[in-house]
């Protein structure tokens, strides 16, 4: 009598109806904040969804060639896939593809032309001194996103203000509307005030010939300089060195072109630590970028800015150019010796962040040009999709049928689980999307399928259990209990093995692999979930209705069928016979 005590207050299930309330109220939650994000669906991957492909060729500088070697273009790949995740581009594909090449595939529904930009910037980040700057093209605004103008300060001193510098007419430098004569004497000064640190290469003195020849060719330069055309902005600079004064293109906070002449490269984009994108509200800046440089870097940026503090407009601002373009030109009040600086003006959200992705990671180890861009459509993906949703809901319907016909009432429960498991995956799904930038892809849809088997297995497992308890003479709601120990660690070894080997996968995998062990990881996860709180719950329940504590023959649970022995009574034992001696 003891032994069969202890196994019932061993097993004696806990209150199942608040098991059942807490995952239909998970249930509910995970639905609303999925239709209030208004994100109902899941994020497609490129191989469903469609996308860009960008083929991008390794280019060596002259008499460098070496550097196109497996370790600068692992690198390469690395920096690449760290810009395009800082825009939050999900299920961006970089990967190399023979000796030179990288391709870059970025799905629809993205900022693809942000993210085709910021891949394509390839080459290397320069600090460069502004020596004359205009308007460009008569103000024209071509794209809609400017790169802001505003000031930059350090960790030690007064804070810069938030106050984008006006360019339209910089001192130092032409109005729109001089003279070839003024513009080309304010290009002269300009060459003169060169700010370029100590140690740098600079132009010759305009009083030489040598220097009066790159005063004339700069100048020419810059005179026919229209940054409003792309075919001219994209020639801007080419051949100058770092060590070379020359002229780019950029755009203001107004979003209008504008053209520079800018000093030898003071500090390198390999000098910067790191950078950040901020909000301020300390001094109510709004969104900044915060840069750290690295010892040298910090050293060469102390230089520079001590330099520029001391002259006026334009020839206080310092150009970030990346790919011969101005991506930001800040100016400067003092010197900033902390290592660590702060630029303010005229930012939002994206336009900060898509700075500091260009700061942290704008020194590429090669150069690398855009052989091609295509567009991937979804077609070949929408029938492999359409084929495997297909075989899923072809093998879904064998798995209901086969349970209809052999567990019968019991079925009832193992659907009703799959559906709760269905409803709480498509629910994640949808809103790991704008979280952590999930997408599904096919390999995703294949683990997906099969979990399917997983969660049925489960089911099975805790059934057969109970079943076995009714075959040893037990009625329904022991069995019930009886059963749920050994049942639950049998499913908690089998789920933690296919989590495992999930997990495992995702590390050592690449690519849509992982998308494949992502989607089983999260699939066994909720199998647990959904037997612990709804099938258990749920069966427990419904074992005290008539239907299936009666065993009727529907239910799945009739003694007769499954070969039940007779219950366990207790007998007399017999008397010992009585022996009688003759006499």
């Amino acid at each position: 009598m003891a032994a069969p005590k202890r196994g019932r207050n061993a097993s004696a299930p806990s209150k199942p109806g608040r098991s059942l309330v807490l995952i239909l109220i998970a249930i509910a939650a995970l639905t609303g904040g999925m239709f209030a994000s208004g994100h109902t669906t899941p994020r497609l991957g490129i191989d469903l969804a469609g996308g860009t492909s960008i083929t991008l060729r390794a280019v060596a500088e002259p008499g460098q060639e070496s550097a196109i070697n497996k370790t600068n273009m692992d690198t390469a790949v690395s920096i690449m896939e760290r810009r395009v995740n800082g825009l939050g581009v999900s299920e961006a594909e970089v990967q190399t593809q023979g000796d030179k090449n990288i391709i870059v595939n970025i799905p629809k529904g993205t900022n693809s032309k942000e993210a085709r930009a910021q891949v394509g910037t390839t080459a290397k980040l320069y600090f460069r001194p502004v020596l004359a700057t205009e308007v460009s093209g008569g103000g024209a605004t071509p794209t809609p996103t400017p790169s802001p103008s505003g000031s930059a300060s350090g960790d030690s001193g007064d804070k810069a203000t938030d106050k984008a510098t006006d360019k339209s007419t910089p001192s130092g430098s032409a109005s729109p509307s001089a003279s070839s004569t003024t513009q080309g004497r304010a290009v002269t000064d300009a060459l003169k005030a060169d700010p370029t640190p100590s140690g740098s290469a600079s132009p010759s003195p305009s009083g030489s010939p040598t220097g009066d020849a790159a005063s004339g060719k700069l100048e020419a330069q810059y005179a026919a300089l229209d940054c409003t055309k792309e075919s001219v902005r994209a020639k801007a600079g080419d051949g100058a060195k770092p060590s070379d004064t020359t002229v780019a293109c950029g755009q203001n906070s107004q979003g209008q072109w504008q053209k520079y002449i800018l000093g030898p490269a003071a500090v390198d984009g390999t000098d910067v630590d790191d950078a950040q994108a901020v909000f301020n509200t300390q001094t109510g800046a709004g969104w900044t970028v915060t840069m750290k440089f690295t010892g040298s870097g910090a050293k060469k940026f102390a230089d520079i800015t001590g330099k520029l503090a001391q002259n006026q407009s334009p020839q206080n601002q310092f150009a970030i150019v990346l790919d011969g373009e101005v991506v930001s030109d800040p100016f400067v009040r003092e010197a900033l010796t902390g290592g660590n600086a702060e630029i303010s003006g005229n930012f939002n959200q994206e336009s900060a962040q898509s700075l500091a992705n260009m700061l942290s990671y704008g020194a590429l180890p090669l150069s690398f040009q855009e052989d091609s861009v295509t567009t991937v459509t979804a077609a070949l993906g929408g029938e492999q999709l359409k084929a495997g949703l297909i075989a899923g809901a072809i093998g879904l319907a064998l798995v209901v049928i086969y349970l209809l016909v052999y567990y019968r009432g019991l079925s009832l429960i193992a659907i009703f689980s799959l559906l709760v498991s269905a409803a709480l995956t498509y629910s994640i799904m949808s809103l790991l999307g704008p979280a952590i930038g999930f997408a599904l892809n096919l390999p995703a849809v294949c683990g997906a399928i099969v979990a399917i088997g997983i969660t049925a297995d489960s089911f099975i497992v805790y059934f057969e259990r109970v079943r076995d308890e009714i075959r040893e003479g037990r009625s329904l709601r022991p069995a019930v209990e009886r059963a749920w120990p050994r049942a639950r660690r049998t499913i908690l070894v089998s789920d933690f093995v296919s989590f495992l080997a999930a997990a495992v996968l995702f590390i050592v995998s690449v690519g849509k692999v992982q998308g494949f062990a992502f989607t089983l990881g999260l699939t066994t996860l909720l199998d647990v979930v959904v037997v612990f709180l709804f099938t258990k719950p749920l069966l427990t329940i419904l074992a005290r209705s008539k239907f299936f504590a009666s065993g009727h023959s529907w239910s799945g649970l009739d003694p007769k069928r499954l070969g039940a022995k007779p219950p366990l009574r207790r007998t007399r034992r017999p008397s010992a016979p009585v022996e009688t001696k003759e006499a």
